[in-house]
């Protein structure tokens, strides 16, 4: 099956992100969204770029893929959103991108992209008695790839 990148709206990610991701709900911005398409345009995968969550990577230089979703059974499409994203932050001036995955994912695609595994946070929430929060996202421990553009 040939598979052709397209750019995408967020609100479509997102619908997308909503039907088939197994573990987060859609995200409320971004700064670009990329799909995966086979040749009848149907969207198989698709992922969302943006700032880092964590306000200490977010020097404007850096890029994080905030989701990166595809349908179960779509060998390669990983590979080929996590490659395209890095190249697009490249072509517009980010210096570094990165994402997180659950610490039982294995990261084969990320590294098939040329992304290293860079640490494994600890898990865990935010909230702290001076600032709560609403934790929406897993909580689980998550290990960070990036990649040097």
């Amino acid at each position: 099956m040939k598979m052709i990148l397209r750019p995408i709206r967020l609100r479509a990610a997102n619908a997308f992100i909503e039907l088939y991701h197994r573990h987060h709900k859609k995200v409320v911005g971004c700064n670009f969204c990329l799909s995966v398409v086979d040749e009848s345009g149907e969207v198989l995968g698709v992922a969302i770029v943006g700032r880092p969550v964590s306000r200490v990577l977010d020097t404007g230089l850096i890029a994080e893929v905030t989701r990166l979703c595809v349908k179960p059974g779509t060998p390669h499409a990983c590979s080929m959103l996590y490659a395209a994203a890095a190249r697009a932050c490249r072509a517009v001036g980010y210096e570094r991108i990165l994402t997180y995955i659950l610490e039982e994912e294995s990261g084969a695609s990320l590294i098939a992209s040329g992304w290293s595994l860079e640490m494994t946070s600890p898990g865990g929430s935010w909230t702290t008695p001076s600032r709560p929060r609403d934790t929406k996202t897993n909580m689980q421990p998550k290990k960070r790839f990036g990649k040097v553009l």
